[in-house]
């Protein structure tokens, strides 16, 4: 094979990284404790711990997990908690302890839950109490969870702080409902416990299992993706090896919008700033974009990533052009395609490009990321990072020639060894050399520069011809009055589907006729919209993803 994106590397990044560095990831974070100890790691509603305070509460931790709770090694420890300063104590714990941590959505209905629980065989799992009543609801259904540890919003804040937010988030906003879990125990209470206990050190390797990432994948329930720490430290080494040359030595300061539960803002975040000593800002909840805006406004961030959805509703606040963007150095944009209209709008506003980067939950994630001395906009999702390798392939396995489209398939050592305890789902996603079937289609250039398509199965088939939403949603977000859009296909008895598009707008003014003149000057005939439909919002996941597949059951 050859590497023809080698020619197209930023300076300093090499072809490959040494995965051999660390033997696990809790080695990596002992190692980056005791080097950046008085650092602060991180921040959330204004408070912040250092590398050192993290040090000693995530052993705390692990030691009630480990000497208190009596959990074997390898054991599944479930988190289910938004960006709070507990996440990373008990993450970081669980890893050190020599534990698989099962990383949860709180927005989960207790069917979900219950699932994801079972699958796993989760033993312990870490709640904010605001999602306690979901919990509630699953347990009797899940025999195998021994063990349950409810934590507020506020027990990290301090005792005055934290006191105010527990009272504020429980009875002035309402949002903890009424739940009733027996034989719990309180965050704060393990802590102390654990403060007490042993932490006994345990022989963890490459090959032992560090996350159970779960992920819809294209069809049937949610798999738990196997991602082993040899996984995961290289993905982050990929990821620092590509940012590094272009970051400065001073101390990085991250905005952490995303979810850490969410493998993007897992990796890139929490695990790859944490080699290089760098500070998280932690951002509870993203989605009240002026009290996102207001938090921004306090730091000089050095990189922010997020989802093409966050970054537009940033740009969409007045305050959000007032901020200070002299120390930012990278923007990243992953989850789902950045728009060109968000990437020159970003660049306008914060004149730093808006770089575009893609992977999987089954990548660790991160498999292609662009240039970050980028200076336009090129709608490509970037290069293949060192030591992967990507083709394109036809729906026989056949490699194709470049510029041609076809399935996008993946080989590295950031690639999950499989999907737990189902051998006939991995066997489905793997070509026989090793090679990873994403379900995406793209193409790649003479540059080497990868382009997606759309997935496979949200292709549209207007009268036998492809229509992709994500040129028709590119096509539509061009206009000025438009916010947001989603675009599906629907029965139709003339062309056997139809595209509509969901639009939110910014000018109420503007009617359906005129957003179809302007699709007609931008798009061939076929895949021109024959349905609009104006909503105040559109459906998304907890990561700001546009659900088009609920969108399409609507329709």
């Amino acid at each position: 094979m050859e590497k023809i994106w080698l020619r197209s590397y930023p300076q300093g990044v090499p072809e490959f990284i040494d995965v051999n560095e660390f033997k696990s990831l809790g080695q990596l974070f002992e190692q980056s404790c005791a080097q950046y100890r008085d650092r602060v790691a991180y921040i959330n509603m204004g408070v912040g711990i250092t590398y050192g305070e993290l040090d000693r509460l995530s052993r705390d931790f692990a030691a009630y997990l480990q000497d208190v709770l009596k959990l074997p090694q390898g054991a599944r420890v479930a988190l289910m908690m938004p960006n709070l300063l507990q996440y990373p104590v008990c993450m970081f714990g669980a890893l050190r302890a020599g534990y698989v941590v099962v990383n949860c959505n709180p927005l989960y209905t207790h069917r979900e839950l219950e699932h994801q629980l079972k699958d796993s065989g989760a033993e312990a799992i870490v709640i904010v109490e605001n999602f306690a009543h979901t919990l509630e609801q699953a347990l009797p259904l899940v025999p195998g969870l021994k063990h349950v540890i409810v934590t507020s919003l506020g027990d990290m804040l301090g005792l005055l702080k934290g006191t105010v937010v527990n009272l504020v988030v429980r009875h002035v906003k309402k949002m903890v409902p009424a739940w009733k879990l027996p034989r719990h125990v309180k965050f704060k209470a393990a802590m102390v416990r654990g403060k007490g206990a042993t932490l006994r050190p345990v022989q963890v390797g490459h090959e032992d299992i560090a996350y159970l990432q779960y992920t819809g994948g294209t069809t049937g329930v949610a798999k738990g993706a196997m991602l082993l720490h040899r996984n995961i430290i290289a993905n982050l080494q990929q990821a620092h090896a590509w940012i590094e040359p272009f970051l400065h030595k001073d101390q990085q300061l991250i905005i952490t919008a995303l979810p850490l539960y969410h493998i993007f803002s897992l990796t890139a975040n929490c695990l790859t700033f944490l080699k290089i000593g760098a500070t998280n800002v932690l951002i509870t909840n993203p989605r009240d974009i002026p009290g996102f805006v207001k938090e921004l406004a306090q730091y000089k961030f050095t990189v922010i990533t997020g989802v093409n959805t966050l970054f537009n509703a940033l740009l969409n606040n007045p305050d959000f052009a007032k901020l200070d963007f002299s120390a930012l150095r990278a923007a990243l944009g992953g989850g789902m395609a950045v728009q060109k209209s968000v990437a020159q709008k970003w660049r306008q506003v914060t004149g730093k490009p808006l770089i575009e980067a893609y992977g999987l939950t089954e990548t660790s994630p991160a498999a292609t990321i662009n240039p970050l001395d980028l200076g336009e906009f090129n709608g490509a999702i970037g290069l293949p990072i060192s030591s992967t390798e990507i083709v394109i392939r036809d729906d026989l396995g056949n490699d194709l020639p470049v510029g041609q489209a076809g399935e996008i398939c993946i080989r590295g050592p950031q690639v999950m060894k499989g999907y737990w305890l189902r051998p006939d789902e991995t066997a489905t996603v793997f070509y026989a050399d090793g090679f990873l079937r994403t379900g995406d289609v793209g193409v790649m250039d003479e540059k080497g520069f990868v382009r997606i398509v759309d997935r496979k199965k949200d292709m549209i088939l207007v009268s036998g011809f492809n229509v992709y939403p994500n040129e028709v949603e590119a096509v539509v977000a061009m206009h000025p009055a438009v916010m947001e859009v989603a675009a599906v296909g629907v029965p139709s008895e003339h062309s056997g589907e139809a595209v509509k598009i969901f639009v939110v707008l910014k000018d109420k003014s503007v009617t359906k006729e005129q957003l179809i003149a302007h699709c007609k000057e931008n798009l061939t005939g076929y895949k021109v919209p024959h349905l609009v439909e104006f909503r105040d919002d559109l459906p998304k996941t907890n990561v700001g993803k546009i659900l088009r597949r609920a969108l399409k059951e609507a329709a």
